[in-house]
């Protein structure tokens, strides 16, 4: 029968089992998570939903603006010319990206509403015919 090898400090072993289990397992979970509970039902406005999407938009319509007036420059400036040749489209591109980032985002936030309120009303049901 081989043993385990002993660790020099005695206080490097794990913990017993009964230690690892808590009675809050539940409601920490919970807690800690990340998406908003279906039980909280406090209404949030249109800005509150919206907010990320629309500064990722905006970002990205002035930067691809910002890529438009230095390609535009290079057509009229002479001196440095390959510069604005080459930063232009970067920012052209990087300006799309985060337009097109916005964009599909808004729908997500769409579907996603639609779904937590149907969840909402699933629940409602449901606590209205088991707790009678």
């Amino acid at each position: 029968m081989e043993m385990p090898p002993k660790s020099p400090d005695e206080s490097e072993r794990s913990p017993p089992s009964r230690e690892l289990i808590t009675s809050h397992t539940g409601s920490t979970l919970c807690m800690s998570s990340r998406s908003e509970s279906v039980w909280t039902s406090t209404s949030r406005s249109k800005w509150e939903i919206y907010h990320k999407p629309v500064i990722v938009l905006s970002v990205g319509a002035a930067v691809f603006l910002f890529g438009t007036v230095i390609i535009s420059l290079s057509c009229f400036l002479k001196d440095k010319k390959n510069i604005y040749k080459m930063s232009g489209p970067a920012f052209l591109s990087l300006g799309l990206m985060l337009l097109v980032c916005g964009l599909v985002w808004i729908p997500i936030i769409r579907k996603k509403q639609k779904q937590r309120q149907k969840s909402q009303f699933l629940q409602s049901l449901k606590s209205f015919f088991f707790n009678r």
